[in-house]
């Protein structure tokens, strides 16, 4: 977050662009192709499609109607006081195991105790489009000031667990079944306090216990916050050039509900980085996890796992430290994903106004290079300031597309820099293959052209008919609920995944999915986005095919599965020892029966 990003020299971007350039006499193809979402049958009440007649896709705003009446309090009074723009993040996650997304969003507070209660909100997913608020007496119904969230079963006990970052220090809930969850921070070992925002679970060391990342921002109190102006004459947000780093930190699960800080030891504890956005891949495919942090106004940090307990990074040699041109920029929501059927994770970066996203496209050598300067994702987010940002396959073609959720800063920005608005419509950008992308500005709906003041975004299919939903929260604002309509036309297989000698959540496991129109690979991870929790489920868009021929499960522990003609439309549960099995769901509750009109 950045109204000027500080330049540096960036010694990988003339190997990047020579690399680019050779590449059209490069070796063709690794099969492997899209890291890409799936979908579920549909169950709910036949509904009035939204689709332009045009046969497209169309996002529905359905937030209110759907029952989320959540409005986020940053806190602001005035002072305009840093953290006020940063939050906040939501979250995609099926609370209490029937199959269906639930929802869970993050709030602040405000500075004044007992001036009014905010609480983070969780609502349960009636399986009819419709949510029910279920915070009082969740646990979750406390009082931080809450930035992000991020979600998995910590303790293999069949629950995912959600940990939430905050400026009065993070805090892991358990979850105890029944929409309850018990604060066990302090018993936990998890000490926190310094400006944590998005994070993400992941078995670094693959001994089938979840560890943890947090990124953290700046060294900042309220009687440390600085006085910065747009104009000179009225405070505004100041850059985190005016404030010091605080260093990440990796907790590593010790069992039993322990965790313990190895930031130092395992080498990620940079003062330097001022964070943003965390994002799990294996750039590398040697088979350990890796990281990728997006910091703001410093170089983002790419931590090669070297498999032995300790990160290297790799972020400049990369390619993915700095911007093409060198220049180390306002880095915030952050994804990975094969969206052009190469084999290796690319990464999405979300960056500050006027500087566009980072689109790095990983060669398989160990460079990246910035592909968004040449093509429609560079000239279309060019004005954005990009928060949350992923990919994920909303028409179910097979292709990994982009979406940012988007938003400035300062309300007063049009003043000074008239192209710039304070509110935002979110970008979705269609992955054409081979590389192109295809602004779809316009073309899915007017809901979708709503300028917002977004930060944290998620995806998942809430309402069961196979296609992928988009959840945003807004600064100081309601959240949003994009119902996708259409995007089932399409094909799609979903698999959810039960580890048993790996971790619960299957995290770190490789899926690929095989059809007549190729294949198609996936990596199961919590992280990305900005603050923000997608489902975890693999969604495997699959165009027109009928069947998948076969589907493979790589566990982080090393068992190999493979499943030959596996119908599609439907959910699947792979358990790493019982093999594929029933997805067990709760039905949707059956219509309500036509009233006689009067």
């Amino acid at each position: 977050m950045t109204m000027t990003a500080s330049r540096s020299t960036n010694p990988s971007a003339r190997a990047g662009r020579a690399v680019a350039s050779r590449r059209a006499c490069a070796a063709l193809g690794v099969a492997l192709a899209a890291l890409v979402s799936w979908a579920a049958p549909a169950r709910v009440p036949a509904r009035a499609s939204a689709v332009p007649a045009a046969g497209g896709v169309a996002f529905v705003e359905v937030g209110a109607r759907a029952g989320l009446r959540f409005v986020h309090n940053s806190g602001r009074a005035g002072r305009k006081l840093l953290p006020e723009a940063m939050g906040p993040g939501c979250a995609f996650f099926d609370a209490d195991g029937d199959g269906w997304l639930d929802v869970l969003l993050i709030n602040g507070r405000d500075w004044t105790p007992g001036a009014r209660r905010s609480t983070h909100a969780l609502y349960r997913n009636d399986r009819n489009g419709r949510f029910t608020d279920v915070t009082a007496g969740s646990g979750l119904d406390v009082q931080q000031y809450g930035l992000g969230v991020t979600v998995g079963d910590y303790d293999n006990d069949g629950r995912r667990d959600v940990y939430v970052t905050s400026l009065d220090g993070d805090r892991l809930f358990h979850n105890e079944g029944g929409f309850r969850f018990k604060d066990v921070t302090p018993a936990s070992g998890i000490q926190n306090k310094d400006f944590g925002t998005s994070a993400a679970f992941l078995d670094y060391d693959k001994d089938g216990r979840l560890d943890l990342f947090v990124a953290n921002y700046v060294k900042w109190t309220p009687a440390t916050d600085l006085w910065c102006s747009l104009d000179g004459a009225r405070k505004s947000y100041c850059t985190p050039e005016s404030y010091k780093g605080s260093p990440s930190r990796l907790y590593r699960n010790l069992g039993a509900g322990r965790f313990e800080d190895v930031s130092a030891r395992a080498g990620i504890a940079d003062p330097g980085s001022k964070s943003l956005g965390v994002a799990v891949l294996d750039y590398n495919r040697d088979g350990w996890p890796d990281v990728f942090v997006a910091n703001d106004t410093q170089p983002n940090k790419l931590w090669r796992n070297t498999g032995k307990g300790t990160f290297v990074d790799e972020g400049t040699a990369a390619g993915v430290a700095f911007s093409e041109d060198g220049t180390a920029r306002g880095g915030m929501g952050v994804d990975a994903g094969d969206y052009d059927g190469s084999g290796h994770a690319h990464v999405l970066v979300g960056n500050f106004a006027n500087e566009m996203l980072g689109l790095y496209h990983n060669e398989g050598s160990g460079l990246f290079v910035d592909e968004a300067p040449r093509s429609a994702v560079g000239r279309e987010s060019q004005l954005s300031l990009t928060f949350g940002a992923f990919f994920f396959d909303y028409d179910l073609d097979g292709r990994l597309d982009i979406l940012t959720a988007n938003g400035h800063l300062e309300e007063e920005i049009e003043a000074v820099q008239p192209k710039v608005t304070y509110r935002q419509p979110p970008l979705l950008f269609r992955n054409l293959g081979g590389g192109r992308f295809e602004s779809m500005r316009g073309k899915v709906g007017a809901d979708f052209e709503t300028p917002l003041v977004a930060r944290g975004a998620a995806h998942g299919d809430f309402d069961g008919d196979g296609d992928l939903d988009v959840l945003i929260a807004t600064n100081h604002g309601p959240a949003k609920l994009l119902r996708n309509d259409g995007g089932n036309r399409n094909r799609y297989l979903r698999v959810s995944l039960r580890g048993r000698r790996s971790n619960a959540d299957g995290l770190g496991a490789v899926v690929v999915v095989t059809t007549a129109q190729g294949k198609q690979e996936a990596t199961a991870h919590s992280g990305s986005s900005y603050c923000s929790a997608s489902d975890l489920s693999l969604t495997f868009g699959l165009g027109t095919a009928g069947l998948a021929q076969s589907v493979e499960v790589h566990w982080p522990s090393g068992v190999r599965q493979r499943f030959a003609d596996v119908a599609v439309n439907r959910t699947v549960l792979i358990d790493e020892l019982a093999g594929l099995v029933a997805a067990p769901r709760a039905p949707a509750p059956a219509p309500a029966p036509a009233r006689a009109q009067r």
